[in-house]
């Protein structure tokens, strides 16, 4: 009961949503119970207070919970749309603004039963014919008539999603529903763009938006960073045999250095140096032009061949990761000549360096790690964006376990 307790009160509310797919749930709870127990274990062992438990109560609850959670999770899930069909108890609403913002937000509420929200339909000022397609939801009148209608009928939510630029039409709008007892929010237009770790703040009671912002800031920078030290030590002990068989390799194989220094992009885009086994009969690191390895490449090595396909030639990059110049995980630093080829073409493609570069990624694990084409690059920064977005420790170690998984089966590690 102490443990469970205890639990309850670190992980509460927990890191699922019931409108998460299956296999997120799923990928949530496992890694998130793994860290949990890794840290807890880890507090125990080192205060000795782990003696004070059965050892075998210990054991059954750390791998007995995440199937309870899970099981908990759906039971509940089901319960609820349950609940929600029988009773009807569904908020209603209506969405003042035809518009991208408008449908967005009413696609939302279409998608998720779970926020419990049913949209009536919409108020717009312009003709029905020049209004975009609204998913089957009405348009009730012009924006004149939306306070008449709220009052005659039974709304509970009113969201304006109209342009900033209408602050006159705004503020008029606000007096007449004063006399509602609706809710009233607004849905600012600046949210058709992608935000980056989109939030909101206060710097001294002025609220400002963050439409693009670096994930890792105040607590979550301090977790990411030891995170970071700590799994780069656990791994360079049991790693530094295989690191010295790797460097007897290079060496032998053929004339050259054993580590190959890389200029990179790093965070906020300054360059760094990168560190990686050669595997290559050449060492130019693409600070003014790069030629992507290609499949029979003559430029590898029959050895480099091999440490290039089994990721072995990146292990020294954990020595970047101590000199706080890369991360475990994160978007994968490519040739400074590719960064300034491709930051023309791709919107968003600085964007990645609002983080230190990664070992490894969420675009790496998706199946873009080589590849140098417009299209593939396009999905790869894609992912590094997604990633950005919804970044967690928990994800970092999904990420990690998924890197072990397909290292060695990726078709583009050549």
């Amino acid at each position: 009961m102490v443990v469970a307790v205890l639990t309850f009160s670190l992980l509460f509310p927990g890191v699922t949503r019931f409108n998460d797919p299956p296999r997120r749930v799923l990928r949530k709870v496992a890694t998130s119970w793994l860290l949990f127990a890794a840290v807890l274990g880890s507090f125990g062992v080192a205060s000795g207070y782990i003696n004070n438990f059965p050892q075998a109560a210990l054991i059954n609850w750390t791998l007995l919970t995440p199937f309870a959670l899970l099981a908990a999770h759906f039971v509940a899930r089901h319960i609820l749309l349950g609940v929600l069909a029988k009773t009807g108890k569904q908020r209603t609403a209506v969405v003042c603004g035809v518009n991208e913002v408008g449908l967005r937000l009413t696609r939302q509420f279409l998608d998720n039963p779970y926020l419990g929200c049913r949209v009536v339909g919409f108020f717009d000022d312009r003709a029905l014919d020049r209004l975009p397609e609204t998913n089957n939801i009405p348009t009730l009148g012009r924006i004149g008539d939306l306070a008449e209608f709220v009052k005659t009928n039974r709304i509970d939510h009113i969201y304006l999603a109209i342009p900033m630029a209408s602050q006159p039409r705004i503020l008029g709008l606000l007096d007449d529903l004063k006399d509602t007892t609706a809710s009233v929010f607004f849905v600012p237009d600046i949210f058709v763009t992608d935000l980056i770790q989109g939030q909101i703040h206060s710097i001294s009671g002025i609220p400002v938006v963050a439409v693009c912002e670096t994930p890792f800031t105040g607590f979550r920078g301090i977790a990411k960073r030891l995170s970071d030290i700590a799994i780069s030590t656990v791994l360079l002990i049991p790693l530094a045999p295989v690191m010295l068989f790797v460097a007897l390799g290079v060496r032998m194989s053929s004339s050259g250095p054993v580590i190959f220094r890389q200029k990179r992009y790093g965070l906020d885009g300054q360059e760094i140096i990168v560190y990686k086994f050669r595997s290559m009969t050449v060492t130019e690191d693409g600070n003014r032009s790069y030629t992507q390895v290609t499949k029979q490449d003559a430029r590898v090595t029959k050895f480099g061949s091999f440490i290039r396909k089994t990721s072995l030639d990146e292990l020294p990059q954990f020595i970047n990761v101590l000199q706080g110049r890369m991360s475990i995980v994160g978007p994968r630093p490519h040739a400074i000549a590719v960064n300034e080829q491709y930051r023309r073409l791709i919107p968003g493609y600085m964007v990645r360096h609002k983080v230190k570069p990664g070992i490894t990624g969420w675009a790496q694990v998706n199946g873009y790690r080589g590849g140098d084409d417009l299209e593939h690059m396009k999905k790869r920064i894609e992912f590094d964006l997604e990633y950005l977005k919804n970044w967690s420790l928990s994800h970092d170690i999904w990420i990690i376990f998924k890197t072990v998984a397909v290292v060695f089966k990726d078709k583009h590690a050549y």
